[in-house]
């Protein structure tokens, strides 16, 4: 015992009087490491993956207020991250009209400086957030975006017909400049053989007779030959435009209906840049992009009750209250449940089968491919003809959006060994009639 204790070492007193100071220590490095991944937790991540993901939903959800560089409905968002505290951004994000009524400094002076403008309540995940906050903090690190030219391609989509129409009609005048110069330069040098021949004077009557024949209008009208071609050339007009006419059956480019309230794309996808699946909610995940409802327009408009920040509220929202029966002064709704009956405007036949989610999701094309310059559209017109041969040609020139989706990792490595070229649609059987006919 005295090795074990040689200066009278009493253990209980001892571990008594050390214990609270280790279990201090042992406190103390605890909460320090766990305070350090809290820190290291909140940091903005920056893999690309994350970024996209938070730039589809900013685009999906926060355009129609929020820009990066520019004030709107609601405040620029550039280095957000620095001007509030990632926890409190959370918090703000989720539900801000809790905060306000909770009395936050911070939450309250923001809804004051922005008219009191409410902003929807999001049920994202912490994981979104974050998601989102790397987004921004990208564009931030990026920049303000630069002007660029607008340049317009001079084999644009949806106008395909018209530029053949065009080359067809000019190979026509060409045709007929062409022979109209060669029958001016065969009536001179029928004219110049004339005075030549009237010039020699050994010539028997056969060929006297030539010489001599003068030119009837009258009887060249009544002759066969110009019956005939007069016949021939207005059967193959009626029969052109026949043709022309059976190909224009259900084609409706153009179309442009006269809707029940004037929803104005310029306006919105345009000017205020929201995303078309933050009203067309289903172009993502479904066959349809949907219809949106009423209350979708009412997370803006109620709030937002006229253009321009004039006062009382435009005649188009007010058809939009009027549709659910809402009272914009006591913000309260009626029992109205009939839909606002919009006129649609695409239009494809039963027989053809088409998915959105497939072509927008998976395939990555832009609404603008197939629908035009919408952001432009103060009325919605149909930009293509959305014909078949429209549908294979592009199935012909695209090419698959493979990356990052294992489903093509085979096809691609079997494209690959018999062709250098790209992998288009038409190489997966996008040119088989049952894609869009079953």
């Amino acid at each position: 015992m005295l090795l074990l204790y040689p200066f009278d070492f009493k253990p209980s007193e001892y571990m008594f009087k050390t214990t609270p100071n280790l279990t201090r220590i042992f406190l103390s490095v605890t909460l320090g490491i766990f305070f350090t991944l809290s820190i290291k937790a909140q940091e903005i991540p920056t893999e690309e993956s994350v970024i996209a993901a938070g730039e589809s939903t900013f685009k999906a959800n926060c355009t129609q207020c929020h820009q990066i560089w520019e004030t709107r409905i609601g405040p620029a968002l550039n280095a957000v991250y620095e001007r509030r505290s990632i926890d409190w951004l959370n918090s703000w994000i989720k539900n801000s009209q809790a905060m306000i009524a909770a009395g936050d400094e911070e939450a309250v002076a923001l809804w004051e400086e922005y008219n009191k403008t409410a902003m929807p309540a999001y049920p994202f995940t912490d994981d979104q957030v974050m998601e989102l906050l790397a987004y921004i903090q990208a564009e931030t690190v990026a920049g303000p975006p630069q002007e660029e030219v607008a340049v317009t391609a001079a084999g644009d989509a949806g106008e395909g017909d018209s530029v053949s129409s065009a080359y067809l009609l000019a190979v026509i005048i060409i045709l007929i400049v062409v022979l109209a110069l060669a029958v001016v330069a065969l009536l001179i040098a029928v004219r110049t053989l004339t005075k030549h021949l009237k010039d020699v004077k050994d010539l028997d009557e056969a060929e006297k007779d030539i010489v001599d024949q003068q030119f009837e209008l009258g009887a060249f009208l009544k002759s066969n030959s110009f019956v005939g071609m007069v016949i021939f050339i207005f059967t193959i007009i009626v029969l052109k435009t026949l043709i022309d006419g059976a190909f224009t059956i259900g084609v409706q480019q153009g179309y442009q209906p006269t809707q029940p309230i004037a929803f104005s794309h310029e306006l919105h996808a345009g000017q205020y840049e929201i995303d078309c699946q933050y009203c067309h909610t289903g172009v993502r995940k479904s066959k349809s992009a949907n219809i949106p409802s009423p209350n979708i327009c009412m997370n803006c408009h109620s709030q937002i009750k006229n253009v321009g920040g004039e006062d009382g509220v435009s005649e188009e929202i007010a058809k939009i209250y009027a549709a659910i029966d809402y009272d914009p002064d006591t913000q309260t709704y009626g029992t109205n449940t009939k839909p606002i009956e919009w006129v649609r405007v695409h239009n494809l036949p039963d027989l053809a089968y088409f998915n959105h989610s497939q072509h927008v999701k998976v395939a990555d094309l832009e609404c603008e491919t197939c629908h035009g310059p919408i952001q432009e559209m103060e009325v919605v017109y149909q930009y293509s003809n959305l014909t078949m041969g429209w549908c294979i040609n592009c199935h012909r020139e695209t090419d698959v959006n493979t990356k990052g989706n294992e489903y093509y990792d085979k096809l691609v490595k079997l494209h690959s060994e018999q062709s250098k070229e790209p992998m288009k649609v038409e190489d997966i059987g996008g040119l088989e009639c049952s894609k869009c006919h079953y």
